[in-house]
């Protein structure tokens, strides 16, 4: 491999034409010979360059609608050819083959060709195939050759050939090289996935996940971790896809649970208003009120303390009778489908605040796939997009819930969907007021969320918790009645549970003892 090697003869194939004719007249006046494809060559001769057709290199026209044109060995002996392989150069000089020093190359545009709806036959025939190999090729002979994949490395190649009169270095080749490569895998990756779903296959023998690089980030969860943000195209609504107003670079934590809070209030649609504060990617208060002030206020209420410094997700337009509260104590993002010009004026002043807003609300019924990192492999699972309706209860107790338990028992339902397990949650009136997460032991889950109510009860001087006259949801079932004895001592009067304990009956018979309703819903949400 050389250093620098110098770029003499481009060949230029793109799908996305941003940036293509300011590139190619600023290589063409480096004295860079251009031989292009297609829609390329027809948009580099229009604007009044000359272009020389690969179909005259390779003696062959393009044929089959397009899908034949640079496989030959005319294009790949140029890419692969070794510049310092003696037997390489005879080679190339026997068959008139010349060398190709720089691949320009955007691949078919699948990913947005699946994102927009288009039909299977649609999604095949945006598969590239002479593009990938192309890159390949070039990607694998970056001792001669310059690949590059996307339009934003257009400006840095062109600094690099002035930097070095008109070459380009080792250093650099490799780096567009590594580019390439995870361009080609990402993409097969996209076919792969799409494939499998195309055709109901759940769990293929080979999985393969990419994304694209949104941002650095200053650090992981801790100082000491390096952490970075991927984009995987999918532009769901929500962090990813999102609009930052004001305030300082996201952080990984940040991005994590703004996602989380975001997820969360998502299940409560957009009819009426609705707030999720997110601590540590566990709500610590999950409302609804008339107004989405009022939604905010007795989110905030569920658990003061731990709302400092949290993340608030809406599920409306934030306006300004709700930046006005919020601007009350410290927190770190907010996010919301839209923020009106008031609301982006009140948060102006706080600059460390972060406002973020997405345009739409993710749907939380979408099929996802979903994956995790273990020990030598990764788990796939598809999204919790579960969902229970009246209809789908099941009254196990003498006594029926009433309209307004019902009502609640469903809210809590929702929200237990985002708390980590073991997750007991305390709602009253469209509000949670008491949640406990993440605790081995389901009573102990239930004994912090009633303890956390008794607490808030006393910052807010209240005769008594909110607890009294609420409703429990729980996020799987009770292996045994003392967590539903703990919800009834704190004043809990009807239950949601998945049932399915061998120990159901000695929950029902500890429910009926105490007067309680309580439903199963036959589905569990365990988080962890």
């Amino acid at each position: 491999m050389t250093n620098l090697h110098p770029v003499r003869r481009a060949l230029i194939s793109v799908s996305d034409k941003t940036g293509l004719i300011d590139l190619g007249k600023a290589l063409a006046a480096r004295g860079v010979e251009l031989l292009s494809t297609g829609g390329s060559a027809k948009a580099l001769r229009d604007a009044g360059l000359q272009v020389k057709d690969v179909a005259d290199v390779t003696g062959f026209p393009e044929m089959m609608d397009g899908r034949v044109k640079t496989l030959h060995p005319k294009v790949h002996g140029g890419l692969l050819a070794l510049r310092d392989n003696d037997s390489h150069v005879a080679a190339m000089e026997e068959h008139g083959i010349g060398g190709i020093d720089l691949l320009v190359v955007n691949l078919y545009p699948f990913e947005a060709t699946v994102a927009k709806g288009a039909d299977y036959d649609e999604c095949i025939e945006n598969i590239d195939i002479g593009g990938p190999a192309m890159i390949r090729a070039a990607a694998k002979n970056h001792g001669f050759v310059t690949t590059v994949v996307d339009v934003e490395d257009y400006d840095t190649l062109l600094g690099e050939l002035d930097r070095h009169d008109g070459q380009t270095c080792l250093k650099y080749r490799k780096k567009l090289a590594q580019i390439a490569y995870a361009r080609t895998a990402a993409y097969d990756a996209a076919v792969s996935t799409w494939m499998a779903n195309a055709i109901g296959q759940e769990t293929p023998r080979r999985r393969a996940f990419a994304g694209t690089l949104a941002q650095t980030l200053r650090y992981g969860e801790n100082p000491h971790q390096s952490a970075a943000f991927y984009l995987d195209g999918s532009n769901r609504p929500g962090v990813a896809t999102a609009l930052q107003h004001q305030g300082k670079e996201l952080s990984y934590n940040n991005i994590n649970d703004t996602d989380a809070a975001f997820e969360l209030v998502a299940e409560f649609g957009s009819d009426a208003p609705a707030c999720a504060i997110i601590k540590h990617a566990n709500p610590c208060g999950v409302a609804s009120g008339a107004t989405l002030a009022e939604a905010y206020s007795r989110a905030f209420d569920c658990d003061r303390t731990s709302a400092f410094g949290g993340i608030i997700a809406l599920n409306q337009t934030l306006d300004a009778p709700t930046a006005e509260e919020i601007c009350k104590i410290f927190t770190e993002v907010v996010i919301a489908p839209e923020a009106t010009n008031e609301a982006k004026a009140i948060f102006a002043a706080k600059k460390n605040l972060r406002l973020l807003t997405t345009g739409a609300l993710p749907d939380p019924k979408s099929a996802i796939t979903t994956f995790r990192q273990v020990a030598g492999g990764f788990l796939v699972q598809g999204k919790d997009n579960g969902a229970i309706t009246l209809d789908d209860l099941k009254v196990v107790t003498e006594r029926q819930p009433s309209e307004q338990e019902l009502t609640d028992l469903l809210f809590a339902w929702k929200v237990a969907k985002h708390v980590k397990s073991n997750a007991i949650i305390y709602v009253k009136d469209g509000a949670t007021v008491g949640v406990g997460a993440g605790q081995m032991s389901r009573v102990d889950s239930t004994r912090i969320a009633a303890r956390k109510a008794q607490d808030m009860a006393e910052v807010m001087g209240l005769a008594a918790p909110l607890t009294q006259g609420s409703v429990v949801a729980s996020d799987a079932f009770f292996p045994f009645a003392d967590g539903l004895i703990t919800a009834a001592e704190a004043g809990a009067t009807a239950i949601i549970q998945p049932g399915g304990s061998m120990r159901d009956q000695e929950v029902i018979d500890a429910a009926n003892e105490r007067g309680l309703a309580m439903v199963f819903t036959g589905m569990r949400h365990f988080r962890h």
